[in-house]
């Protein structure tokens, strides 16, 4: 494994981190300790839940995934670099969510007790909450930070104008400043090369990236169907949200582009996919999921693959429309 620290913190994470959105719906207890323990074995350190999950529950499942996580964690807290989200809607009154001092104050004690922890490691905004005025929230986020419940903060989702807005508003009013920032990034969704991973470079801020697969696409193992098979493209509403992003055309015939250079090249194209993510340099590290222990196979080991350049030309070649977002459709 190989380690990093997180932008300009003293924080060491694993360039691997595990994400757990599976846990509890997709994965029952039994493999999602399978799914950590192989992970650990691999070095990883760094794990990232959210309060949410798991991925396509209900306000019945919500905080499923972290209790889960807290299970495996008693006993040995301390060993780990353990990252959570707040934000989405955990119950039935309009405070149940978003981003305001009182649903976020509410949230961070929610997840510790889910958690079995008095501190988590990395607190973040899941989405930015336009509805609630910016200061709030950095003023929720700093009584938080100031009173140990996390060490440190970031956001996951946000545009980098807004991003840009929240760390100058934290600067100005002398609060606890975002960290690092938590994007969809793989080869067939490039378009924070553009504005977000450039102001990211310039803050000092950690990026840990998500879906490297693009919801599993980038395994070569689907085809394109009228209906998706069952799994992360048929979770309910973030199922219809993995198809409205992925399941297209355009997207399937790039795969079979990729998969034919992976193959030239020796590689497994989901190996590759994850080792591209990691070789900009911006990247602090990429979140790697799974509903099977199998499944990290051939993700774990994308931390020993360099890839030779040439290949990496290739990638980058073959994927250069998704640095332009929707507008090329």
């Amino acid at each position: 494994m190989q380690y990093k620290n997180l932008g300009h913190t003293g924080l060491n994470v694993s360039r691997l981190c595990l994400g757990t959105m599976t846990f509890g719906l997709q994965t029952e207890q039994r493999v999602a300790f399978e799914i950590v323990d192989k992970a650990v074995e691999a070095g990883v350190n760094f794990i990232d839940t959210a309060d949410v999950y798991p991925l396509g529950g209900d306000l019945k499942s919500v905080g499923r995934t972290e209790e889960i996580l807290g299970a495996w964690l008693k006993g040995r807290r301390s060993q780990f670099i353990v990252a959570t989200k707040a934000v989405g809607q955990m119950g039935p009154h309009p405070w149940n969510q978003g981003a305001s001092r009182k649903h976020l104050l509410d949230a961070i004690d929610a997840s510790l007790q889910r958690l079995g922890t008095d501190y988590v490691d990395l607190y973040q905004l899941h989405t930015d909450d336009s509805t609630t005025p910016l200061d709030e929230t950095l003023e929720a986020l700093d009584v938080i930070v100031r009173s140990g419940r996390a060490r440190y903060i970031g956001v996951s989702n946000f545009l980098a104008y807004r991003l840009a807005k929240a760390l100058g508003r934290a600067d100005t009013l002398r609060l606890t400043r975002m960290v690092s920032v938590q994007p969809r990034y793989s080869l067939l969704f490039r378009e924070i090369e553009r504005e977000l991973l450039p102001l990211a470079k310039e803050e000092h801020l950690g990026v840990i990236s998500y879906n490297p697969l693009a919801g599993g696409l980038l395994t070569g193992k689907h085809k394109l169907t009228a209906t998706p098979p069952e799994g992360r493209f048929t979770l309910g509403s973030a199922g219809s949200r993995y198809q409205s992003r992925y399941w297209h055309e355009r997207e399937f015939a790039t795969i079979e582009a990729l998969r034919g250079a992976a193959q030239e090249a020796g590689v497994s194209l989901t190996t590759a996919s994850v080792a591209w993510v990691l070789a900009n340099p911006v990247v602090t590290s990429a979140i790697l999921g799974a509903s099977r222990p199998e499944q990290l196979t051939d993700t774990l080991a994308a931390i020993d693959l360099q890839l030779d350049a040439g290949f990496k030309s290739k990638l980058d070649e073959l994927t250069a429309e998704y640095r332009m977002g929707d507008a090329v459709r």
